[in-house]
């Protein structure tokens, strides 16, 4: 596999089902062909535990922000915590993981709260948010689309792709990178295959979402970062290609988006 450059560009590794066997899931990873990772964190008490596997393992980055059914968390000084989060480790290459999630939670105005500041600040900071967007793409288009208007919509990437092709075509014109989990390799995830087969080259990223959604044939059993090369596979049978070529386009995409290389 060393031949093969994987990004898992959307994982979770500090939840206490991965405690006792980290060093043993880096291992594999590595082996997988896996050369960089980015750990998405859900509620800002995450981020020193964040910091210091990012600095314990140089594949891991990580992202600083609130997720969406943690909105009621939000305060006054959480942009500025956020802030200083990202002043202070150049391992941090993105805000998030933030969005709109109408699935789980009704408190539409909550999370609109928590999401404004985050894009504001992703927008001052120069850096791409991640978005997670449940039941919720005509408000999160919507929001996006306004910010665009007034030039201060940052880039970023749509995690865990569940839409319809028509979603990720507003979202790919808003600028907005498409990432695909282990959901793609769900027999009857149909209209995910569909965007799967039609997102361009240049815009879309692969992710396991880590321990959740392992893909096929892992599937019912803790996912890990190793298992993005099936992700991968799955991809490159939709699209008609090889593996390599979808490690290659997607790799490229994800270093296109969060910059890694400006920090090496």
């Amino acid at each position: 596999m060393s031949d093969i450059e994987l990004i898992d560009s959307h994982c979770h590794l500090i939840f206490e089902n991965f405690e006792s066997d980290i060093e043993d899931v880096v291992q594999r990873l590595r082996s997988r062909g896996v050369r960089k990772l980015v750990h998405a964190c859900c509620e800002l008490n995450e981020i020193p535990k964040l910091k210091t596997i990012s600095h314990e393992f140089s594949e891991i980055y990580y992202s600083v922000g609130l997720h969406p059914l943690e909105a009621n968390k939000w305060e006054l000084n959480s942009k500025s915590v956020l802030r200083k989060s990202v002043q202070e480790d150049r391992k941090v290459v993105a805000i998030g993981e933030l969005g709109l999630d109408f699935f789980k939670s009704e408190n539409k105005t909550q999370q609109i709260d928590a999401l404004i500041p985050q894009m504001e600040l992703a927008y001052e900071l120069d850096l791409p948010v991640i978005i997670h967007c449940r039941e919720a793409a005509n408000e999160m288009i919507e929001i996006c689309d306004d910010l665009s208007k007034k030039g201060k919509c940052p880039k970023g990437v749509l995690h865990c792709w569940t839409g319809t092709p028509k979603e990720m075509k507003q979202f790919l014109d808003l600028g907005f990178y498409i990432s695909f989990s282990g959901i793609v390799t769900f027999p009857k995830a149909h209209e995910i295959h569909e965007c799967a087969k039609i997102v361009p080259n240049d815009k879309y990223l692969i992710e396991t979402d880590s321990p959740f959604l392992a893909p096929v044939p892992h599937r019912g059993k803790r996912n890990e970062p190793a298992f993005v090369e099936n992700v991968a596979n799955f991809m490159a049978d939709l699209r008609s290609t090889e593996l390599f070529t979808i490690a290659k386009e997607s790799s490229k995409n994800a270093k296109d988006l969060f910059k890694f290389d400006l920090l090496s």
